[in-house]
């Protein structure tokens, strides 16, 4: 990592005379204000769900708060609907038949929470309107995100589209039939991380040392945070580490009294907590800089992004408990085989608009969609409410069987 190790998994102490360096290539303000934060804190340290939540979020200073390029080609990292809108053209199809299944409702609402520069919405749109499906007109696309310039850069991108009148900000607390997505969401929500340290559950703190931020040891700082694990299934050894996402679990409980009638389409890194415990032990966290992925979360400080593996275990038992009804799991690549997105890609190829390069851009992003190394291994969950669980969607006719606790575990992006 590229730094001293401390007594805790993942944990880094940089060398004094790193610091500077430290500084110089993160968001100087954004050091300032979580430093402030941590010297105000009563024992001089904040849980790391609260260093990341400031670093991500911090209105005005937080990495996703003060660029909305953040995932295109020339920022940090690339989503599936980034990637190129043949992702979105398969989900259209998998949107045509849930419209279908709930009896052609208008509108039928499309609510991207975490929509980042709104290509979901757009490709969805394009994708149907390709298809000539009825549901283009019907369909009523709500992005959920914050902050006036990521707003302004969706709203730009559907006028040059043309199709400004789909597009439509709600409050997002508002009950809706249709259905409700989380692509590459949940992994950016604030988590907590958990330790074994000379046989005691510690939480992994984050104070300030030597001019930086370092991982200090601590009692749990959520009487949430041993159930949770303990639901999971893991046992920590000594020195392993994992985390765990109560912002996760709160989300989707906030969420699931939104979905009037319709479905919830999570889209993520991820899978079992047994299964990424066993390929990670010393915990899931990661960053992401300039498409390179990397493990330390002190370093550019409001430059990179930071992430977790979302454990679909939680998920499951908190839709549950929310009334929602686990339609299927599966992974992405067997939901857009499904959906057959070798076809689209056929049929794209004969399409007078789209040239050579634009075909091998496809093809590239569908083998990367489709990779078990890339994103074929993300995890795929589909609940619903109000709606009969047989027969299966298009997108979960390869779904896992719902007695299997180990399905293909994620992978990163």
């Amino acid at each position: 990592m590229g730094a001293v190790r401390t007594t805790g998994p993942l944990g880094t102490q940089p060398a004094p005379a790193a610091a500077a360096a430290r500084w110089a290539e993160s968001h100087a303000p954004l050091v300032e204000r979580i430093r402030d934060a941590i010297e105000r804190a009563p024992e001089g340290r904040i849980p790391f769900a609260r260093f990341m939540q400031l670093a991500l979020y911090e209105p005005g200073l937080g990495y996703y708060r003060r660029r909305s390029d953040r995932a295109t080609r020339t920022g940090d990292f690339l989503t599936a609907p980034e990637t190129d809108p043949i992702f979105g053209h398969a989900l259209a199809r998998q949107l045509e038949e849930m419209w279908q299944r709930l009896g052609r409702p208008e509108p039928f609402v499309l609510r991207d929470h975490g929509a980042g520069t709104g290509a979901l919405g757009t490709s969805v749109l394009a994708g149907l309107r390709l298809d000539a499906s009825p549901l283009a007109e019907a369909l009523r696309y709500e992005p959920v995100e914050s902050g006036p310039e990521r707003r302004r850069a969706i709203e730009a991108a559907f006028a040059a589209a043309g199709l400004g009148e789909q597009l439509r900000w709600a409050d997002p607390t508002t009950p809706f039939v249709g259905c409700l997505v989380a692509n590459e969401l949940l992994d950016a929500l604030p988590v907590h991380r958990l330790a074994r340290i000379a046989g005691r559950l510690v939480e992994l703190h984050v104070t300030w040392r030597e001019s930086w931020f370092a991982d200090e040891p601590g009692p749990l700082s959520d009487e949430r945070l041993e159930p949770a694990l303990a639901a999971s299934g893991l046992q920590l050894a000594e020195g392993e580490c994992a985390e765990v996402s109560l912002a996760a679990i709160d989300w989707l409980q906030r969420v699931a009294p939104t979905l009037e009638r319709g479905f919830l389409l999570i889209i993520d890194y991820g899978g079992p907590a047994a299964a990424l415990h066993a390929r990670m032990p010393a915990g899931t966290l990661r960053t992401y800089r300039g498409h390179h992925a990397g493990d330390d979360p002190y370093r550019a400080v409001g430059e990179q992004d930071l992430t977790a593996h979302v454990e679909t275990g939680a998920l499951e038992r908190a839709a549950a408990e929310a009334g929602l009804t686990l339609l299927g799991r599966t992974t992405q690549a067997e939901f857009l085989a499904g959906l057959e997105l070798g076809e689209l890609l056929v049929s794209r190829r004969a399409r007078p608009d789209v040239g050579e390069a634009g075909h091998r851009d496809a093809r590239n992003a569908v083998l990367r969609f489709l990779d078990p190394q890339a994103m074929g291994r993300f995890a795929v969950l589909v609940f619903a409410r109000g709606v009969a669980a047989e027969p299966p969607l298009l997108g979960l006719r390869f779904r896992l069987p719902a007695s299997d606790p180990t399905p293909a575990p994620g992978g990163s992006p």
